[in-house]
């Protein structure tokens, strides 16, 4: 009975992050169209320069402590408050390191204007600070409805004072208010929502213990993204701001599409596992059971990405950007395999076993560091067909733990995936087909995307997929939920 409650709650609680995600990205994916028709892009260019180093920082405020709770088998106040205010004085120093490096930063880039846009910008970070505890809470006790409405609000708002200040010739300061913005309002409104408030409590033993997993965690983290920042870094430095922003606008719309998923997997199987962590059959379900759901989701979405990429840059953000397609159809390629990714590492970190997770990065940063090395005075575009081969690399890494951890190899996951890539792909090809007949952009956008829908979803039928059934029971469940409550 435990064990079909646990699954139960995973399942509820990964459409509730589903939801939160796609109405959220729904919202900002409008304000980044608006936007990106405004604006230039070197203004974009700019601002993904600075948020390199935010990022990064970004890393040590949030990952080692959040995770830590929510890892915990019994977190209590102490605690919370104790991990709060260690995220807080690190966010401090963070910024403060941040603010003295921005000139130097600026020389770098060799571009002065970059200074003043760091320092301003860098204040997300003791918001995050506070945000990310927020966050663990949440995590911890799988109460994701509290998440829709913060992430809603925020993205409303903050897209809405974006477009004005762009509109009144605001420049990369709309960008900049955008975030900051964006990240207040989140955690006004969880500051509202969610029970948990800072008390006058601090544990040196608490932080010490918990820092004994975290920092092994954050490590891993800062490895991962660290690697994932440096592909902008070198862009940035070697070719133009101009390239960097086609570079990054041709990973967003994907990026839109796997983060929502990636951080719904993340926010709610690592807690699930957690709970469960002693239970090596129960880990391996509810893996296996985020894994298949997810890939469903994601392979016909980057597939079918990858097939309207053209049409859809011309038809959304003009000819201006028409030289991100390719980027964009790289990182469709790339970003697939982004949630079983994530599904394996969240498996590993709720084990306990951060030590692996951290030999794990290393392993997979070392290889990608040599492929970034051979093809960076290439081209922008070597650069991004690197990452195709690292990602099938990181893969392998990423399953091998696994085979031991939780009897879950190579061969059963490959073998929970066939059936979806293969109908991803026959969907692909035949919404491919559709640009034969030399329609206008928008009416193949349209006829590719519902003939894919009718082929992906007709396949899942014939084939009885059993994502596809979950899916939809899920949702008749939920539908005659929200009738009755109505009545």
């Amino acid at each position: 009975m435990e064990e079909k409650n646990i699954k139960k709650q995973v399942v509820s609680s990964l459409f509730w992050k589903f939801a939160e995600r796609i109405c959220a990205q729904g919202v900002s994916f409008i304000v980044t169209i608006v936007l990106a028709r405004i604006l230039m892009p070197e203004d974009y260019g700019i601002v993904s320069m600075v948020l390199v180093f935010i990022t990064l920082a970004n890393v040590f405020v949030t990952s080692g402590f959040s995770s830590a709770l929510i890892q915990k088998k019994e977190a209590n106040e102490e605690d919370f408050s104790t991990m709060f205010y260690c995220s807080l004085v690190v966010s401090i120093f963070l910024y403060m390191v941040l603010f003295i490096s921005a000139p130097y930063i600026a020389k770098f880039y060799k571009n002065e204007d970059l200074s003043f846009v760091l320092r301003i910008l860098a204040l997300k970070l003791p918001i995050t600070a506070v945000n990310s505890i927020q966050h663990a809470y949440v995590s911890r006790h799988l109460i994701f409805k509290k998440f829709f409405f913060s992430t809603i609000i925020g993205t409303i708002l903050s897209g809405g004072i974006g477009i004005l200040m762009a509109c009144k010739g605001c420049g990369v300061w709309a960008l900049v208010v955008q975030y900051l913005v964006n990240s207040i309002v989140d955690t006004m409104v969880l500051w509202i929502t969610v029970p948990w408030r800072p008390k006058a409590l601090f544990s040196a033993e608490s932080a010490k213990r918990m820092m004994q997993y975290g920092t092994k965690v954050t490590l891993a983290e800062f490895i991962s993204v660290g690697y994932g920042e440096l592909r902008s870094l070198i862009i940035g430095r070697i070719y133009t701001s101009e390239d960097l922003a086609y570079y990054k606008r041709g990973n967003q719309f994907p990026d839109l599409i796997i983060t929502n998923i990636d951080v719904t997997i993340g926010s709610v199987l690592f807690p699930a596992i957690s709970n469960v962590n002693d239970k090596k059959e129960q880990v391996k379900q509810l893996t296996r059971k985020a894994i298949r759901i997810s890939s469903y989701i994601i392979f016909p979405m980057m597939i079918g990405l990858l097939v309207i990429a053209k049409p859809l840059i011309q038809l959304l953000l003009t000819d201006k950007w028409l030289l991100a397609v390719p980027f964009m159809q790289i990182s469709c390629l790339t970003q697939m395999a982004m949630p079983i990714s994530t599904a394996n590492n969240q498996a590993i970190k709720a084990l306990g076993r951060g030590d692996i997770f951290l030999k794990m990065e290393v392993i997979k940063k070392i290889f990608g560091l040599i492929l970034l090395l051979l093809t960076m005075r290439i081209s922008v575009l070597a650069i991004a067909y690197s990452a195709v081969l690292y990602t099938i690399v990181a893969i392998m890494v990423n399953i091998y733990p696994n085979r031991k951890l939780m009897n879950y190899g190579y061969k059963e996951q490959m073998k929970d995936l066939l059936q979806c890539f293969v109908i991803a792909v026959i969907m692909g090809i035949v919404a491919y087909s559709i640009t034969y007949l030399h329609l206008t952009a928008m009416v193949t956008i349209i006829l590719q995307i519902m003939v894919g829908i009718i082929v992906y979803f007709g396949l899942s039928y014939l084939w009885k997929i059993d994502e596809f059934y979950t899916v939809l029971d899920y949702i008749q469940k939920s539908h005659k939920k929200e009738k009755k409550n109505n009545i």
